[in-house]
């Protein structure tokens, strides 16, 4: 085997062994839910690896004597706290195989914008 040939085994290999991580990191996230709970532990918000909202408990009948713009603001703070945790999981989670200059929770998050990227490599982005 010459040289170029062991090169591009080893680098193959790699790639394998980095698509099996890549595969093994989404499924585990396949069944992953965060949760937060409010700060006066009246509502929980459990999110799944999309950001969904997957329960909504009220752990009392106190919900009942709020306002509704309150019981709103608590229940909005409480699933976007959960999608925050789920965000910076999934973030943690993927960064080992993100190129240097890609930052994962902007991926995560939909502020990615691949033409920036395109423009810090000194290359035209393609039209849209």
């Amino acid at each position: 085997m010459s040289g170029w040939e062991a090169w591009n085994e080893r680098e193959l290999d790699r790639l394998r062994r980095t698509l099996r991580e890549v595969e093994d990191a989404g499924a585990s996230l396949e069944q992953a839910t965060e949760e937060a709970v409010s700060k006066n532990r009246l509502v929980a918000a459990t999110v799944n690896a999309s950001g969904e909202l997957v329960d909504l408990k009220f752990n009392t009948q106190s919900y009942r004597n709020m306002a509704p713009t309150e019981l709103a603001s608590t229940i909005k703070d409480v699933v976007n706290r959960a999608r925050g945790q789920m965000a910076d999981r999934v973030e943690a989670l993927y960064r080992p195989f993100a190129p240097e200059n890609i930052v994962v929770g902007d991926v995560v998050k939909g502020t990615f914008d691949i033409r920036e990227l395109f423009r810090g490599l000194d290359v035209e982005p393609p039209l849209r």
